[in-house]
């Protein structure tokens, strides 16, 4: 008699806590092996999807996920570590985990805050929406706000239809009650062009997430030819934003970077333009209240750290990306 085998995945895993500029410090739940996902993104940082699926299944026993993150929160705890959230920011889909509501529920005990990382894929069904509106913070991927460029950039599961992953996000928008926010990665040559950008601002001026944030690849991505969207781009992309979004953040420096450092003018400087372009007049004033002279930010142009860009006539200084303190 032959008996189905029973799929044998790696362990499940925390990671962290980690410093993210999104969350604090944030304790990372790997609910999801490698490599299930419902798109292959061309910048993935964990490579191509070997397992494309929109079928959600069980991968990991949620008794056993809740047994191991407490352990591991008690032992951070003990040692006097802060954990701002509970992440589930796996190395796939973290919606085709079929028990993410339940997990979610029995780590709500341990009262930290919960996020969820997620593309947005499978927020058509209505059980991933009710999953998802457990948790306390929410991200959705929106890199495209055009099915041919969506195609181009996230390579998604020829079972997913572009109108009705619209569809459930905007659903989802309008049910959930915690903090919605949006990641857009900008790739050059795919959707940096000004057309796709407003494109994605006017998506997102819709779905009104509380938040924005526009990144670019900073490590190796899936395939050799993607590029980071260039710093132009990137200024254009915020400055748009900007104009119809309550609140536009960039994510193109190292993580770790301490946002409010204080003490040193160059790091201060790198730390506020890899968030947000400043205008020249406000980085003029930045340093007269600071003491210091415009020599700072030639000196940092000379090292590749900052650059000028200009956007409807002004003058912007934004942080060269990947660049190091």
């Amino acid at each position: 008699m032959y008996y189905p085998m029973t799929p044998v995945y790696p362990s499940f895993e925390t990671f962290g806590p980690i410093p993210s500029r999104r969350l604090g410090r944030s304790l990372g739940l790997n609910n999801i092996p490698p490599k299930f996902c419902s798109y292959s993104c061309v910048y993935c940082q964990v490579g191509s999807t070997r397992n494309t699926q929109v079928e959600r299944q069980e991968f990991y026993n949620p008794k056993e996920i809740a047994k191991k993150v407490k352990a591991k929160v008690e032992q951070l705890r003990a040692n006097e570590e802060i954990v701002d959230y509970l992440s589930f920011v796996p190395d796939g889909e973290p919606t085709l985990d079929i028990n993410l509501g339940r997990e979610i529920e029995m780590l709500k005990s341990l009262g930290i805050k919960i996020a969820v990382i997620s593309n947005g894929s499978l927020t058509y069904e209505k059980k991933v929406r009710r999953d998802l509106s457990k948790a306390d913070w929410v991200s959705l991927k929106l890199d495209a706000a055009s099915e041919e460029v969506w195609r181009r950039i996230n390579r998604p599961s020829g079972l997913l239809r572009w109108e009705s992953i619209c569809k459930g996000m905007f659903e989802f928008a309008r049910e959930y009650k915690g903090e919605l926010t949006s990641e857009t990665m900008l790739i050059r040559g795919i959707n940096d062009d000004e057309r796709e950008i407003r494109k994605i601002a006017d998506f997102l001026s819709e779905l009104k997430p509380a938040k924005s944030y526009i990144s670019i690849p900073i490590r190796p991505p899936a395939e050799r030819w993607v590029k980071p969207a260039e710093e132009e781009a990137v200024n254009v992309a915020y400055q748009i934003f900007s104009a119809e979004l309550d609140e536009v953040e960039l994510l193109i420096g190292y993580e770790g970077d301490n946002f409010f450092s204080a003490g040193n003018i160059a790091e201060d400087l790198l730390a506020i333009t890899s968030v947000h372009p400043m205008r020249r007049e406000a980085v003029e004033k930045f340093l007269q209240r600071a003491g210091a002279k415009w020599e700072v930010i030639e000196r940092l142009i000379e090292e590749d750290k900052i650059k000028e860009v200009r956007y409807a006539g002004k003058r912007f200084y934004l942080r060269v990306m990947g660049s190091p303190c």
